[in-house]
């Protein structure tokens, strides 16, 4: 039979860029292809392992899985082989040729900024490419599990690919044939591959093995690392094996190794990484926890063996309980997997809590990269709310760095029955906002909260130790009952009150309309003019603003103008609406440069921003003249 003639593609457009920085600038070691190329196809072996479960026949005649390693010195090629799952043209060009996920361009973006950065490319899941470090032209050959037609890409990593039919492929799995360059020739001396599979790929359930003249010779540890004793498993074993589950190559924060008997069996190795990934918000985004059964693979990212709030958790779960038959339709709903994730859940968080007790400062810093996420668990498990909320740091108005709702209740003001806190997007602004003038003249402590969940969860917890969340920017916020520090709080001077007062609230309501819907007198501002809140019962200010950065829409929702009576400003304001013609362009245009400044001190525009640089110029004219 003939074979067709190859056809030729272009590499899509992002993958080209990719496979430069990533063959010329980013790794360190060049050694490291082989580990990818190996756990490449290790993870070939446990999807096979898995699609046997419901179509025994495709382990049939060759059910021993393994990857094998062969060297060719006189050829100068090294070739990497599975008899796993394989792939068909269509995996082949979307998993060679492409990069299928959203994200690319900001992927290569942050490659460009940090080449020299080894921790990134693992992120990623395209270890392929580091082949052509050593190679000059890469050959896959390879044939689905199942299928007949097997299939031959080729490459020399820079224009493109062909693609055509191979009747020399295996007969089930994947052969990866690399024709290296001279200067890599290193990787074909035996003792070289040996150092490098144990460095890199020890821990691996599947064998890698090592073909030549005599036997093959396996180069990994007989069994899977999670199922031997902690103490034979070195520090850098445990940091490798997470390297192979993450695909990642940053050293992991923490990890737990652990095996529980009873009711139910089964045995783990949890790893809480110390790098976020780029997707870590990603709705889509899956945790990267694979359930095994009896050493056997059946899934990874089950949705519930892991919450989403822990979905940068890596890491493997072995089981002796569920059923090798059953369907991952089934696995999402079993009773058993629900205990396991709830007995996980608290695994993992009692970690957290011993961490953070141990060493505050070193908590703090997986806190900084992982706190928005763990704050989703607030809003989506009531079971675990409490003690999330004693894990939870934030940012506030009296602490230099990071502090705990057990440190903010001890500090609280006599008087006090509220943990107070403002949203926004940057905690330095927050830090300026009018809106809590009145509680640091008091000295009461506000948290500043900048992540978009904090919009939420707050409304869901509702208490802690007994204290009600209050958002500073709500109109009902009162001051009244709280003590003032001696000597801190200093009554303004000639403040605004009774008719005085009244007149110039009337005036403003009737100046500015619709534009607010209400005007009030208040006791939060010290040394601001103005401010805007919500009203009991509207959508926060800053919720409203993401939602319409969404472009979810938010709830149309005018807003509450607070004066302040001893401010300069308003003083004066007070006398020219008593002195003068209330209907002035002059004073007209002072209310809507106040509701103005109010909005821009929120992050707003201004209403209509020409009209506000028309007022601004007017009184800067009459000012200099």
């Amino acid at each position: 039979m003939t074979e067709a003639a190859p056809e030729t593609l272009a590499f899509q457009a992002e993958v080209s860029r990719l496979i430069d920085i990533v063959a010329n600038a980013l790794y360190a070691k060049r050694e490291v292809f082989l580990r990818e190329l190996i756990s490449n196809s290790s993870d070939a072996c446990d999807r096979l392992r898995y699609a046997a479960l419901t179509e025994p026949g495709l382990l049939e005649g060759d059910s021993e899985l393994a990857v094998s390693l062969q060297p060719d010195k006189a050829a100068g090629t090294l070739v990497v082989l599975d008899n796993g799952i394989g792939m068909n043209r269509e995996e082949l060009i979307s998993n060679l040729g492409t990069i299928a996920r959203s994200g690319t361009a900001k992927f290569l973006e942050q490659l460009g900024e940090n080449k020299g950065e080894l921790d990134l490319i693992g992120q990623f899941g395209v270890g392929f490419y580091s082949a052509f470090m050593v190679a000059d032209r890469v050959v896959v050959e390879t044939r689905r599990a199942g299928e007949q037609q097997g299939w031959r890409w080729e490459s020399d990593g820079r224009s493109g690919f062909t693609l055509s039919e191979a009747e020399g492929a295996p007969k089930r799995g994947t052969r990866i044939t690399l024709y290296l360059k001279e200067d890599a020739r290193e990787f074909l001396e035996p003792l070289r591959l040996r150092e490098i599979v144990k460095t890199y790929s020890d821990h691996l359930a599947v064998p890698v093995r090592l073909l030549g003249e005599g036997e093959p010779e396996r180069l990994n540890s007989e069994g899977a690392l999670w199922t031997r004793p902690k103490s034979e498993i070195s520090d850098e074993h445990y940091k490798e094996f997470y390297r192979h589950v993450a695909h990642s190559f940053d050293d992991p924060w923490a990890w737990l190794h652990f095996k529980v008997e009873g009711v139910m069996e089964y045995s783990g190795l949890l790893y809480l990484p110390s790098a976020a990934p780029w997707d870590l918000f990603d709705p889509a985004r899956q945790h990267g926890v694979k359930l095994y059964v009896k050493r056997v693979f059946i899934a990874e990212g089950v949705e519930t063996l892991v919450p989403s709030y822990l979905r940068f958790l890596r890491g493997v779960i072995d089981s002796e309980d569920l059923p090798l038959n059953v369907s991952r339709e089934t696995l999402q709903y079993s009773p058993a997997l629900g205990r396991m994730k709830s007995a996980l859940v608290k695994r993992v968080l009692g970690e957290l809590e011993k961490r953070a007790e141990k060493d505050a400062k070193d908590y703090e810093t997986f806190w900084e990269t992982f706190g928005a996420i763990l704050k989703e668990g607030l809003y989506e498990e009531s079971g675990q709310q409490e003690t999330l909320l004693k894990l939870a740091r934030f940012r506030s108005t009296k602490a230099e760095g990071w502090t705990s709702l057990d440190d903010y209740v001890a500090r609280m003001r006599p008087g006090q029955d509220k943990i107070y806190m403002i949203a926004g997007d940057e905690v330095e602004a927050l830090r300026r906002s009018p809106q809590i003038e009145g509680f640091a003249a008091k000295d009461v402590e506000v948290l500043l909260l900048t992540d978009p969940i904090d919009e939420f969860w707050p409304q869901v917890v509702g208490a802690y130790d007994g204290k009600q969340f209050q958002s500073v920017t709500r109109a009902g916020a009162d001051l009244d009952a709280i003590e003032a520090e001696k000597g801190r709080e200093e009554e303004p001077e000639e403040a605004l009150e009774g008719g005085e007062l009244a007149t110039l609230i009337a005036w403003l309501k009737t100046s500015l309309g619709d534009a607010v819907k209400d005007v009030r007198a208040s006791k939060r501002l010290t040394s601001s003019p103005v401010c805007l809140v919500a009203d009991e019962g509207d959508i926060d200010l800053h919720l409203a603003r993401l939602l319409r950065q969404s472009q979810r829409g938010a709830p149309e929702a005018t807003r509450v103008l607070e004066i302040n009576p001893g401010h300069a400003l308003i003083r004066k304001l007070a006398s020219e609406v008593k002195a003068g013609d209330k209907r002035s362009e002059a004073l007209t245009d002072a209310a809507q440069l106040l509701l103005d400044q109010a909005r821009i001190m929120e992050g707003e525009p201004p209403q209509d921003s020409a009209a506000f640089a028309r007022r601004i110029s007017a009184f800067i004219e009459r000012a200099i003249t």
